[in-house]
């Protein structure tokens, strides 16, 4: 659909959804500083292309981030378009035929789901019009997002890998620290598959390749939380119901797509010692803290003559991630339902809970203890086993209702009753873990309660029971729920305190019942608390915002948008 990412760029202008700004922005503090300001406004703001940053590419911030330019973006009227067409597809594909006629129709959808396979480019590849056989990556504008930030960092990588004993490809989407022009991190977790398959590498080198723009739809591919061994340009091909054209690697034995702006090739050294990165302002407002990585040597780098540089920023919620999440629980609803949770009619992941710590699923429920066992199957299932916090509700609450989600749990909830604690897998990112990794999960049961559950009983709440409450007072407890904020935080900040709420609280650890309540502690923990080291907020430095402040005038943006930062400052 999108040749390049000039192509959508060009698109996303012409549909009044790209600001243009030509005065000079510094990739380092000061592009992520505007963006902040633009992505933070209702509905996601515009994309924003920086034409002037000091190198030969401009640079695409936000072109993700509201729900029109996602949808654009994967080329589609609405998420429903998808998932209609995810339900037909798997009923076609899973109801028992008898007749041959019966069987005789399935094959369009055989033949439809063949042409979504990746084939061969033939010719020139466009990602190779330009090559760098001696690389240099001071030639990119790579961002420098957050002060504290252990250096610049390529936030929208799409990294290529192969699994050494099937070949099967892999495209993730782990972020890299620039070392030098020839060299960077390779941020891949150990649950990744890219991490997986580096560990089964049996030779010296193993190889890599990572891909910047091209077709948009490549970039929501990468982050889409596909089951290992499903290659994610099928994953393209069925949603541009087009194969992708995938040409092979100048220096790596990789295929790549032929129309992507950079390719970035190279490998990592097996036996070489592992290379202490970080920190980074991340998805979760927090600074991840520093850590060892492999190291990347790169041996090519190849462009379009037109190539547009994109970038993403990452950071104290909402950003432009926000809407990619909301394309995922939207587009991948159908296959969880069909999977695992059948029972399941809607999931929606707060942006407040930065994709892992908050859910709010509605199921139809059948038998006692039902809600148990969804949360246990969700906690069960690729990346929703990084869920913190889950509350489940019956199927008439519209999970996307924020104050319909908090009536059921006024009305369905008693705390001792209706909590359940659990341990898990946790985002390597959330700091508030015990352990790197693994920590402690909660279910909020606010279903309506059978006989078997205590459904016979009066009510223990009262008609004004409030389902959360926050506050800065330890010994005050007002809601079924009390969350205890930092006092910089503005406990009637609905928004920010549910974001603390995930952030900084383990459910085990941070939970205890105070009479009918449940009380967590969402407050900073440092000085010998028991805890791992606890990172500061990602925020802009007084010095950048004053210096973006001044030049906002010339900017062309119109009025000038305080610093979402200053909130943060340190008085």
């Amino acid at each position: 659909m999108y040749k390049s990412l000039k192509d959508f760029t060009e698109f996303l202008e012409s549909k009044g959804e790209l600001i243009r700004i030509t005065e000079f922005v510094d990739p380092v503090l000061e592009i992520a500083e505007i963006t902040d300001r633009v992505s933070k406004q209702p509905d996601g703001g515009k994309a924003i292309l920086f034409e002037n940053t000091g190198t030969a590419f401009p640079v695409i911030t936000n072109m993700f981030g509201s729900q029109k330019r996602m949808l654009y973006a994967l080329g589609v009227e609405s998420y429903e378009e998808i998932e209609h067409y995810f339900t037909n597809i798997i009923g076609e594909f899973t109801t028992e035929r008898h007749s041959l006629m019966e069987k005789l129709k399935i094959l369009p959808q055989l033949k439809e789901a063949s042409d979504w396979f990746p084939t061969k480019f033939k010719g020139d590849a466009p990602c190779q019009e330009v090559i760098l056989f001696k690389p240099e990556l001071g030639r990119l504008p790579i961002l420098q997002c957050w002060p504290d930030d252990g250096g610049r960092f390529i936030t929208l990588p799409m990294v290529h890998t192969e699994d050494p004993d099937t070949g099967k490809r892999n495209l993730g989407m782990y972020r890299m620290q620039v070392f030098s022009e020839e060299t960077t991190g390779m941020h891949w977790h150990r649950h990744k598959t890219g991490a997986r398959h580096f560990a089964a590498c049996k030779t010296n080198q193993f190889p890599v390749a990572i891909t910047l723009g091209g077709d948009p739809v490549y970039t929501y591919a990468a982050t889409a939380p596909l089951p290992e061994g499903i290659d994610e340009y099928l994953l393209a091909g069925f949603l541009r119901n087009k194969a992708v054209e995938l040409t092979e690697c100048l220096t790596q034995p990789l295929k790549v797509p032929a129309d992507c702006d950079f390719v970035i090739e190279g490998y990592i050294e097996r036996n070489e010692n592992l290379v202490e990165e970080g920190p980074f302002g991340d998805h979760t407002g927090y600074y991840s803290l520093k850590d060892l990585y492999p190291l990347l040597h790169i041996t090519c780098i190849s462009h379009k003559k037109d190539a547009i540089y994109p970038a993403t920023l990452v950071g104290v919620p909402p950003q432009e991630d926000k809407y990619m999440a909301l394309a995922t629980e939207r587009i991948f609803l159908t296959p969880i339902k069909f999977a695992m949770v059948p029972e399941m009619k809607d999931m929606h992941l707060p942006e407040e809970g930065c994709g892992h710590n908050l859910a709010f699923i509605s199921i139809k429920k059948s038998y006692p203890g039902e809600a148990i066992k969804v949360a246990h199957a969700l906690w069960g299932a690729g990346q929703m086993m990084f869920n913190k916090i889950m509350v489940v509700v019956d199927e008439d609450v519209d999970v996307r209702d924020r104050e319909a989600v908090l009536d059921a749990i006024s009305e369905n909830y008693v705390p001792k009753r209706d909590t359940h604690f659990s341990r898990g897998p946790l985002d390597v990112l959330d700091h508030a873990a015990p352990s790197c990794g693994f920590g402690g999960k909660m279910l909020i049961d606010a279903t309506r309660k059978l006989a078997e559950e205590g459904g016979n009983s009066a009510s223990l709440n009262s008609d004004s029971s409030k389902a959360i409450s926050f506050t800065h007072d330890p010994d005050k407890s007002e809601g079924l729920i009390t969350v205890i904020l930092d006092k910089e935080i503005d406990k009637n900040d609905d928004y920010t305190a549910l974001w603390q709420w995930g952030a900084n609280c383990d459910p085990i650890r941070d939970s205890r019942f105070i009479e009918s309540r449940l009380v967590m502690d969402a407050r900073s923990k440092r000085n010998g608390q028991g805890v791992r080291e606890w990172p500061e907020i990602a925020s802009s430095s007084a010095e950048t915002i004053k210096a973006v402040d001044e030049k906002w005038q010339v900017l062309g943006i119109g009025e000038l948008i305080p610093s979402p930062s200053r909130r943060f400052l340190k008085r």
